[in-house]
């Protein structure tokens, strides 16, 4: 690839990722929360009560960012952290009423959010996409074992 080429993709993904901050933050903000918090209510929704470790592996967060927006999401009454039944030191996170309600509406507005997002795409493009950005998140995974390449 040239640089030409690496540039203009490496440039769309940067502002891809920036704007579509940028608005899931102008969406949230009614709802109360900031860019990070709906993904953590929404799987809680996905997957039910979790271990804080355990939540922050599967958001992709390092611990110290999810242990601050639980803190966040427990002060505003959407979610309870208490004490993990197998491990006293371990905090087990779950969505109170309040959380459900509240995931509830993330959950429209995030279908508002990937409509808008893809917006004059034809649909087989649009079926493609989340395979297509995983297999590019995964490229770039500092978390994954890198093999050398021979």
């Amino acid at each position: 690839m040239d640089f030409d080429q690496a540039d203009a993709l490496n440039q769309a993904i940067r502002l891809l990722s920036l704007r579509h901050r940028a608005r899931t933050a102008t969406l949230l903000a009614p709802l109360g929360l900031h860019p990070g918090q709906e993904a953590l209510l929404l799987e809680l929704a996905r997957t039910g009560p979790m271990i804080q470790a355990q939540l922050s592996e599967a958001l992709g967060c390092e611990p110290p960012s999810v242990t601050l927006m639980t803190r966040k999401l427990e002060a505003s009454g959407h979610i309870r952290r208490g004490p993990a039944p197998s491990d006293k030191r371990a905090s087990i996170v779950e969505l109170t009423d309040s959380g459900r309600a509240l995931t509830d509406q993330v959950k429209q507005l995030w279908c508002a959010l990937a409509e808008e997002t893809v917006a004059g795409l034809p649909a087989e493009t649009v079926a493609e996409l989340p395979a297509l950005l995983n297999t590019l998140t995964g490229n770039v995974d500092t978390r994954r074992l890198r093999h050398p390449r021979g």
